[in-house]
């Protein structure tokens, strides 16, 4: 528990078993109990997937690669290199957003409350519009709230071969139809 007013949660950890899951004040005093159990849902699906070490060994690849493959190319134009690899590393980390919000969904069954859940956190950082786009390639590793909050309205509970390329299939779609609609 943090004792902040900020609704937030977070999970880190190499497994489920030495995982933690963090939950602010701030959530417990916004959301109900579906929809709190719904965001927990969601925080242990990136400790079942092992999300939080999956990424840190992207990062430490890329940073291993970078000092020794790809360093002629990092001398030649680092900040473009910074900013095209960082925000590939932001955008694959859409992936394990996404599939987090779709194995919460499964196993809890209540997609619209983790939807809902979602509107009442980050009811600030809602994206209208042109604004769109733009969400998408911040460096942020959620996809944008106005997607994961359609994608988890129109979700039809069901068995899913395999969550992490449905997810991924799902935010790659949801990024060239935002670029479609700029």
């Amino acid at each position: 528990m943090s004792n902040t007013m900020l609704p937030n949660a977070a999970a880190t950890g190499p497994s489920p078993r030495r995982g933690l899951i963090l939950l602010t004040t701030g959530l417990l005093t916004r959301l109900d109990d579906e929809e709190l159990l719904s965001v927990i849902g969601h925080e242990l699906a990136h400790l079942m997937g092992k999300d939080p070490i999956i990424l840190f060994g992207i990062i430490a690849g890329e940073f291993i690669l970078r000092l020794t493959v790809l360093l002629p190319i990092v001398a030649m134009a680092p900040l473009l290199y910074v900013l095209i690899i960082f925000w590939l590393i932001f955008f694959v980390a859409k992936f394990f957003e996404a599939r987090a919000d779709l194995l919460s969904a499964i196993i809890i069954g209540r997609s619209d409350k983790l939807a809902m859940a979602l509107q009442k956190i980050g009811y600030r950082r809602f994206e209208r519009g042109a604004d769109r786009i733009f969400s998408w390639l911040f460096w942020d590793p959620h996809p944008p709230l106005y997607f994961r909050i359609r994608r988890l309205k129109k979700l039809k509970i069901r068995k899913v071969k395999s969550p992490f390329f449905e997810s991924a299939r799902d935010v790659i779609q949801g990024f060239i139809d935002s670029i479609r609609s700029s």
